[in-house]
Protein backbone atom coordinates (compact mmCIF):
# COMPACT_ATOMS: atom_id res chain seq x y z
CA UNK A 1 0.00 0.00 0.00
CA UNK A 2 2.49 2.73 0.71
CA UNK A 3 4.59 2.09 -2.33
CA UNK A 4 1.30 3.71 -4.19
CA UNK A 5 1.24 6.33 -1.72
CA UNK A 6 4.88 6.72 -2.07
CA UNK A 7 4.39 7.36 -5.70
CA UNK A 8 1.70 9.80 -5.27
CA UNK A 9 3.94 11.97 -2.80
CA UNK A 10 6.72 11.84 -5.76
CA UNK A 11 4.36 12.86 -8.67
CA UNK A 12 3.08 15.74 -6.21
CA UNK A 13 6.37 16.49 -5.01
CA UNK A 14 8.38 16.47 -8.21
CA UNK A 15 5.56 18.64 -9.75
CA UNK A 16 6.02 21.34 -7.13
CA UNK A 17 9.67 21.28 -7.36
CA UNK A 18 9.42 21.72 -10.61
CA UNK A 19 8.03 24.68 -10.60
CA UNK A 20 9.09 26.20 -7.63
CA UNK A 21 13.01 26.03 -8.58
CA UNK A 22 12.50 26.73 -12.60
CA UNK A 23 14.20 30.49 -11.17
CA UNK A 24 17.78 28.42 -10.28
CA UNK A 25 17.03 26.22 -12.99
CA UNK A 26 17.43 29.20 -14.97
CA UNK A 27 20.65 30.52 -13.91
CA UNK A 28 21.81 27.41 -13.90
CA UNK A 29 21.55 27.14 -17.37
CA UNK A 30 22.99 30.21 -17.86
CA UNK A 31 25.86 29.56 -15.90
CA UNK A 32 26.91 26.66 -17.82
CA UNK A 33 25.97 27.71 -20.64
CA UNK A 34 28.86 30.61 -19.60
CA UNK A 35 31.42 28.58 -18.09
CA UNK A 36 31.74 25.55 -21.14
CA UNK A 37 31.24 25.04 -24.38
CA UNK A 38 28.95 21.71 -24.70
CA UNK A 39 25.54 20.69 -23.86
CA UNK A 40 23.64 21.83 -20.46
CA UNK A 41 22.39 18.11 -19.76
CA UNK A 42 24.05 15.60 -19.15
CA UNK A 43 22.38 12.35 -19.94
CA UNK A 44 23.72 8.77 -18.87
CA UNK A 45 22.17 5.24 -19.07
CA UNK A 46 21.22 3.67 -15.05
CA UNK A 47 19.80 0.68 -13.93
CA UNK A 48 16.20 1.48 -12.81
CA UNK A 49 13.57 -0.83 -11.13
CA UNK A 50 13.57 -4.38 -12.09
CA UNK A 51 16.87 -3.78 -13.69
CA UNK A 52 15.28 -1.44 -16.67
CA UNK A 53 17.86 0.60 -18.23
CA UNK A 54 16.85 4.48 -18.03
CA UNK A 55 18.56 7.59 -18.60
CA UNK A 56 19.07 9.82 -16.13
CA UNK A 57 19.56 13.52 -16.13
CA UNK A 58 22.20 15.84 -14.84
CA UNK A 59 23.29 19.50 -15.35
CA UNK A 60 26.76 18.73 -17.02
CA UNK A 61 30.16 18.93 -14.78
CA UNK A 62 32.76 17.89 -17.37
CA UNK A 63 34.12 18.55 -20.53
CA UNK A 64 32.72 17.15 -23.61
CA UNK A 65 36.00 15.66 -24.08
CA UNK A 66 35.72 13.41 -20.92
CA UNK A 67 35.54 9.69 -21.55
CA UNK A 68 32.21 8.44 -21.81
CA UNK A 69 30.72 5.55 -19.20
CA UNK A 70 33.92 5.27 -17.12
CA UNK A 71 33.61 5.94 -13.23
CA UNK A 72 35.27 9.06 -12.06
CA UNK A 73 37.57 7.28 -10.06
CA UNK A 74 38.97 5.48 -12.74
CA UNK A 75 40.05 8.57 -14.67
CA UNK A 76 43.45 9.22 -14.59
CA UNK A 77 43.51 13.38 -12.79
CA UNK A 78 39.74 13.35 -12.84
CA UNK A 79 40.04 16.73 -11.77
CA UNK A 80 41.34 18.09 -15.28
CA UNK A 81 37.98 16.80 -16.57
CA UNK A 82 35.50 18.94 -13.97
CA UNK A 83 34.57 22.23 -15.63
CA UNK A 84 34.91 25.22 -12.67
CA UNK A 85 31.09 25.48 -12.53
CA UNK A 86 31.31 21.46 -11.99
CA UNK A 87 33.44 21.95 -8.83
CA UNK A 88 30.40 23.93 -7.64
CA UNK A 89 27.52 21.76 -8.56
CA UNK A 90 29.07 18.82 -7.36
CA UNK A 91 29.88 20.06 -4.37
CA UNK A 92 26.50 21.20 -3.56
CA UNK A 93 25.18 18.69 -5.64
CA UNK A 94 23.08 20.76 -7.52
CA UNK A 95 23.65 18.90 -10.83
CA UNK A 96 21.12 16.60 -9.51
CA UNK A 97 18.44 18.47 -9.75
CA UNK A 98 17.46 17.58 -13.41
CA UNK A 99 16.58 14.33 -12.03
CA UNK A 100 13.02 15.82 -10.76
CA UNK A 101 11.85 15.11 -14.17
CA UNK A 102 12.89 11.45 -13.79
CA UNK A 103 11.27 11.36 -10.72
CA UNK A 104 7.81 13.13 -11.93
CA UNK A 105 7.54 10.81 -15.16
CA UNK A 106 8.16 7.67 -13.33
CA UNK A 107 12.01 6.71 -13.58
CA UNK A 108 12.57 7.30 -10.05
CA UNK A 109 11.60 8.21 -6.38
CA UNK A 110 12.80 10.66 -4.39
CA UNK A 111 13.88 8.25 -1.33
CA UNK A 112 15.55 5.45 -2.54
CA UNK A 113 18.77 2.94 -3.85
CA UNK A 114 20.84 5.19 -5.70
CA UNK A 115 20.79 3.86 -9.63
CA UNK A 116 23.99 2.39 -10.91
CA UNK A 117 25.58 2.81 -14.04
CA UNK A 118 24.67 0.36 -16.28
CA UNK A 119 28.16 -1.12 -16.25
CA UNK A 120 28.82 -1.36 -12.68
CA UNK A 121 27.80 -5.16 -12.87
CA UNK A 122 29.36 -5.82 -9.06
CA UNK A 123 27.22 -3.64 -7.46
CA UNK A 124 23.99 -4.12 -9.12
CA UNK A 125 24.68 -7.97 -8.68
CA UNK A 126 25.34 -7.57 -4.60
CA UNK A 127 21.84 -5.53 -4.45
CA UNK A 128 20.10 -8.12 -5.70
CA UNK A 129 21.19 -10.29 -2.85
CA UNK A 130 19.30 -7.86 -0.78
CA UNK A 131 16.33 -7.06 -3.46
CA UNK A 132 17.38 -3.27 -3.72
CA UNK A 133 17.03 -3.93 -7.81
CA UNK A 134 13.32 -4.17 -7.26
CA UNK A 135 12.09 -0.95 -6.32
CA UNK A 136 12.91 2.33 -7.82
CA UNK A 137 16.17 3.89 -7.60
CA UNK A 138 16.07 7.29 -5.80
CA UNK A 139 17.82 11.39 -5.66
CA UNK A 140 18.89 10.33 -2.36
CA UNK A 141 18.54 7.37 0.26
CA UNK A 142 19.73 5.61 3.18
CA UNK A 143 23.17 4.81 1.59
CA UNK A 144 23.54 9.20 0.87
CA UNK A 145 23.11 9.86 4.10
CA UNK A 146 25.10 7.46 5.82
CA UNK A 147 28.78 7.17 3.64
CA UNK A 148 27.83 8.34 0.08
CA UNK A 149 30.99 7.96 -2.24
CA UNK A 150 33.17 7.10 0.91
CA UNK A 151 31.37 3.55 1.04
CA UNK A 152 32.31 0.31 0.14
CA UNK A 153 30.40 -1.79 -2.33
CA UNK A 154 29.33 -4.21 -0.26
CA UNK A 155 28.29 -1.87 2.45
CA UNK A 156 26.55 0.35 0.04
CA UNK A 157 24.26 -2.12 -1.44
CA UNK A 158 23.78 -3.41 2.43
CA UNK A 159 22.53 0.05 3.46
CA UNK A 160 20.36 -0.04 0.46
CA UNK A 161 18.82 -3.20 1.39
CA UNK A 162 18.46 -2.50 4.96
CA UNK A 163 16.20 0.51 2.93
CA UNK A 164 14.03 -1.90 0.91
CA UNK A 165 13.34 -4.15 4.08
CA UNK A 166 12.38 -1.12 6.12
CA UNK A 167 10.96 0.99 3.32
CA UNK A 168 7.98 3.57 5.16
CA UNK A 169 7.37 6.72 5.43
CA UNK A 170 8.73 7.10 8.59
CA UNK A 171 12.47 6.00 6.64
CA UNK A 172 11.66 8.04 3.71
CA UNK A 173 11.47 11.22 6.37
CA UNK A 174 14.61 10.39 7.85
CA UNK A 175 16.70 9.62 4.17
CA UNK A 176 14.80 13.08 3.18
CA UNK A 177 16.00 15.54 6.23
CA UNK A 178 19.35 13.75 6.19
CA UNK A 179 20.19 14.41 2.91
CA UNK A 180 19.86 18.10 3.25
CA UNK A 181 21.97 17.74 6.20
CA UNK A 182 24.94 15.98 4.38
CA UNK A 183 24.52 18.32 1.42
CA UNK A 184 25.00 21.15 3.50
CA UNK A 185 28.00 19.82 5.42
CA UNK A 186 28.88 18.11 2.35
CA UNK A 187 29.50 14.99 3.84
CA UNK A 188 31.03 11.52 1.91
CA UNK A 189 31.57 13.70 -1.05
CA UNK A 190 34.99 12.12 -2.30
CA UNK A 191 36.17 13.18 -6.08
CA UNK A 192 37.80 10.88 -7.79
CA UNK A 193 38.07 7.84 -5.63
CA UNK A 194 35.37 5.85 -3.65
CA UNK A 195 35.18 3.35 -1.04
CA UNK A 196 37.11 5.54 1.52
CA UNK A 197 35.98 4.09 4.36
CA UNK A 198 37.14 0.34 3.53
CA UNK A 199 40.51 0.76 2.04
CA UNK A 200 41.21 -3.27 0.69
CA UNK A 201 37.91 -3.57 -0.35
CA UNK A 202 37.01 -3.54 -3.98
CA UNK A 203 35.33 0.30 -4.48
CA UNK A 204 32.33 1.56 -5.59
CA UNK A 205 31.85 3.72 -8.96
CA UNK A 206 31.12 7.35 -8.52
CA UNK A 207 27.56 8.16 -9.16
CA UNK A 208 28.58 11.36 -10.83
CA UNK A 209 29.12 11.55 -14.64
CA UNK A 210 31.30 9.38 -15.94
Amino acid sequence: MYIKIKRLIDIILSFIGLIVLSPIFLILIIAIKIDSKGPVLFKQKRVGINKIHFNILKFRTMRIDTPKDTPTHLLDNPEQYITKMGKFLRKTSLDELPQIWNIFVGHMSIIGPRPALWNQYDLIAERDKYGANDVPPGLTGWAQINGRDELSIEMKAKLDGEYVKRINLWMDVKCFFGSIVSVLKSDGVVEGRTGAKARGKKEIASTKEN
